[in-house]
């Protein structure tokens, strides 16, 4: 089943087209990844759906159209948005970052559960709790940002790069730590990411961009049996 089904999707700035056309869906309890290069239009087509940029055609999430709402009004369908950049208050403390999260609920005994149960997945937070977030270490913000977003449990997370500026070992387990959260918490994830390899092995459909337009999309097996996007993007 389609969680989200974007249809002809344009976004502007000013009079620059940068999308062009875009078509794409995303199932219920899965995670997407959009490919490309610098420029291909990958954040703008986050943006387009907070919606950040001026844009046009559909953008339907569990059948409400995105495209008439306000950015908050987004946020308020259980769309968590991790931006490039992470987007930490750098000075408040980690536990103030995470409340930060919370900050249109009302039910506390469930942000304090949520509190707990996000401190689970990234213990290193724990730790870090009354520190001040712009101290951390650039992996460890950027656990926080996606710690920050499980706190509006979300439906569905729109991850920016998260792999961007991390040594290789603190990528992985940030993407092994998305991986349990997708199975467990049933959060359904669109994945802008510039490391093609990685992306693919953590998502289960993906679409290729080029110059705001799809060019490419299937399953991530077949977009990495694709003799072309092995040769451009994945380096074998």
């Amino acid at each position: 089943m389609a969680l989200l089904e974007v249809k002809n999707l344009e976004a502007f700035y000013g009079p620059t087209k940068a999308l062009h056309g875009v078509d794409f869906v995303l199932e219920e309890g899965g995670i997407t990844t959009i490919l490309g290069a610098n420029g291909a239009g990958k954040t703008t087509t986050l943006r387009s759906l907070c919606p950040m940029v001026r844009t046009s055609g559909t953008m339907f999430f569990n059948d409400v159209e995105l495209g008439s709402l306000s950015t908050e009004g987004v946020a308020s369908l259980s769309i968590a948005h991790v931006p490039e950049g992470r987007g930490t208050f750098v000075r408040e403390t980690t536990e103030e970052n995470l409340n930060l999260g919370a900050y249109t609920r009302k039910d506390k005994a469930g942000v304090r559960e949520d509190m707990d149960r996000v401190y689970n997945y990234f213990p290193r937070l724990r730790e870090r709790r009354t520190q001040q977030a712009g101290t951390l270490s650039g992996g460890e913000q950027q656990m926080l940002a996606v710690a920050r977003a499980m706190m509006m449990r979300p439906r569905l997370m729109l991850l920016d790069e998260p792999s961007f500026g991390l040594a290789p070992m603190l990528v992985k387990e940030l993407f092994d730590i998305l991986r349990t959260i997708n199975e467990s918490e049933k959060v359904s994830m669109l994945v802008v990411e510039q490391n093609a390899n990685l992306a693919l092995g953590l998502a289960d459909h993906a679409y290729l961009l080029e110059t705001g337009r799809v060019v490419l999309s299937g399953t991530s097996e077949e977009i990495q049996s694709d003799e072309s996007v092995r040769e451009s993007y994945l380096g074998y």
